[in-house]
């Protein structure tokens, strides 16, 4: 399972993907910003926002199906957000506004990380000058999420194809024991990794 849209095998010939990542980026963060800071009284905003943002997946011809699951699976943060705030009697108001704000930017995020090569947003850190370190961490938790992604995929397919039943308490017992398994080899790799490239010179 990927996370963010392969580029090889999507749209990269799409007008969203040719263009520089520094003006998607940039046009991302002032229509968030603008976004958050606008009253939701300003109905006519949050319509053209959604417009644009509709107009770019057009555009983009990424699939509709991926970027809903995307939607899906980064809603709970949204949705705790969204009750947490409903619950307290001064948010009770604006829960909805917090709900279309949340949504268009996230929506943002996903469709900027899916037509931008991740290279590219790391030269853009660089470039307005990001401090090094944490353009490293960033770079680094990239490279590896998908390798900890295929361990895991594989520690999955294994346990499955020793399990014969499929009662839901043993399915939710093996998948806590997967994800314990997953904790303590990324913490075995995470060691191997770091001593390699000390070894190699990396500081």
């Amino acid at each position: 399972m990927n996370v963010s849209w392969d580029h090889h095998h999507g749209r990269p010939g799409s007008p969203i993907h040719r263009l520089g990542a520094a003006p998607k980026l940039g046009f991302a963060l002032l229509l968030i910003v603008a976004t958050v800071l606008m009253p939701i009284e300003h109905r006519a905003w949050f319509a053209g926002v959604a417009g644009v943002l509709l107009l770019t997946v057009l555009l983009s011809r990424l699939p509709l199906l991926f970027l809903a699951r995307r939607l899906l699976m980064l809603s709970p943060f949204v949705l705790g957000v969204v009750l947490v705030n409903a619950w307290q009697p001064a948010g009770r108001a604006n829960w909805l506004a917090l709900a279309v704000k949340s949504g268009l930017c996230l929506l943002t995020v996903i469709l900027v990380s899916n037509t931008t090569p991740f290279s590219q947003i790391l030269r853009v850190l660089k470039s307005i000058r990001v401090p090094s370190l944490l353009i490293t961490t960033i770079a680094l938790m990239h490279r590896y999420l998908f390798v900890l992604l295929d361990e895991s995929e594989r520690m999955r397919r294994a346990r499955a194809s020793r399990t014969f039943t499929q009662r839901r308490p043993f399915h939710w017992h093996t998948l806590g024991t997967v994800v314990g398994q997953l904790f303590i080899r990324a913490s075995e790799r995470a060691e191997r990794i770091y001593d390699a490239m000390c070894a190699r010179g990396w500081k």
